[in-house]
């Protein structure tokens, strides 16, 4: 199968407390430089197929539909579908306050099939406690006006854990989210990362921030929720319509081969890994140049890519197919692996049966855990 391919946006109106990503506020003349700069990168790569194109940031709308519209153009051109007669996914992410009118028309023609609102939280004194900008009713307005252009499929990114959040706010978000029926929702729980604003909140007021146990109840509200509402649990933290599944974010839990465009952006190929720089002038230096980014790179051993491969898989629905992945890997899962399902699976976190080893409900609520135990496994 052809690789995905990620191009990364790195622009923000504002920069929000908890974020990690390789993002910058936007400046005009440093955001043209850097879609020369990709324009650049692009040109560098061979020109190939790639089975889907998904636009992530930082905040991608925070550039124009015009710009948006030209740089797929040069993308499709660059890297075109693999069948054309089948209308590839397309993935923008949005947030909802920054959407113009007729952006949506612009993103449809220009071949858009799937839309990312980053919602977060639906209740102001949450999205105030993120430094997010939007008010609930900007995600009403979007979805009516993605709908409007003929936009196939619609998510909302939903986040649990944030401090002040009481399961009553937690589930009036979810409840909003059903309630424009959405297509796809995600539910993230809250990160901490090092050296951002929220990680010297939570050294400085531990407390304000919520427990395991608290989080998880949020979890175990969101499977409640979306499940009544005809939403499949693909993933764990991801629930879709019937057709509506993010095929470029598949593609990553199968272990398949993505590319990644733009500073700090991730690549697979052939069993190698790179992460390109996360210095934005290195970057756009390197790219005008016609010089190989700089990024770090590593082989993974056959152990590491076999575990790799193995965590990718638990989290999704169906699990690990033991068959299919014994054909692909030449490893016997249940052999190799035999002490970590004889202690998850008793413990009633894993579970066999069709073929095929995955969580159970339970085991999806301590995933890094039990994953963790198939990558680091010797």
């Amino acid at each position: 199968m052809a690789p995905g391919l990620y191009v990364h946006l790195p622009f923000c109106p504002y920069i929000c407390p908890y974020c990690d990503f390789a993002k910058w506020p936007r400046r005009a003349s440093v955001a043209a430089r850097y879609l020369a700069a990709l324009r650049a990168e692009m040109e560098a790569h061979a020109s190939e197929p790639a089975e889907t194109i998904f636009f992530g940031g930082g905040t991608p709308n925070a550039y124009d539909a015009v710009a948006i519209e030209g740089l797929l153009a040069d993308l499709r051109a660059h890297f075109p579908a693999p069948d054309a007669s089948v209308e590839r996914e397309i993935c923008l992410e949005v947030n909802p306050e920054l959407v113009r009118p007729g952006d949506f028309e612009r993103y449809r023609g220009a071949g858009v099939t799937r839309i990312s609102i980053g919602v977060q939280s639906f209740e102001p004194s949450e999205i105030a406690t993120l430094g997010r900008k939007h008010v609930p009713a900007d995600v009403a307005r979007v979805v009516e006006s993605a709908r409007s252009a003929g936009i196939p499929s619609l998510s909302i990114d939903l986040m649990f854990g944030i401090p002040g959040q009481t399961p009553a706010s937690w589930r009036g978000g979810l409840e909003a989210a059903i309630a424009l029926d959405v297509d796809h929702v995600s539910t993230y729980g809250l990160t901490v990362e090092a050296g951002t604003p929220y990680a010297a909140w939570q050294a400085r007021e531990p407390g304000a921030f919520l427990d395991a146990d608290r989080e998880a109840d949020l979890y175990a509200a969101a499977i409640d929720l979306l499940g009544a509402a005809g939403y499949e649990h693909y993933e764990i933290s991801n629930f879709a319509r019937p057709g509506h599944r993010c095929r470029h974010n598949e593609n990553y839990w199968e272990n398949g081969e993505y590319i990644g465009l733009g500073v700090g952006a991730a690549s697979y190929r052939s069993g190698v890994r790179w992460v390109q720089t996360r210095s934005l002038e290195v970057y756009l230096e390197a790219a005008a140049a016609g010089e190989q980014i700089p990024r770090d790179e590593e082989r993974l051993s056959p152990e590491r890519a076999c575990g790799e491969a193995i965590m990718l898989a638990l989290r999704t629905e169906q699990g690990v197919r033991l068959g299919a992945f014994k054909e692909r890997y030449g490893v016997d899962v249940l052999a190799r692996y035999a002490p970590i399902v004889a202690e998850y699976e008793p413990a009633g976190l894993l579970a066999r049966g069709d073929g095929r080893l995955f969580l159970t409900t339970r085991g999806r609520f301590v995933a890094n855990d039990v994953c963790g135990a198939f990558v680091t496994f010797e």
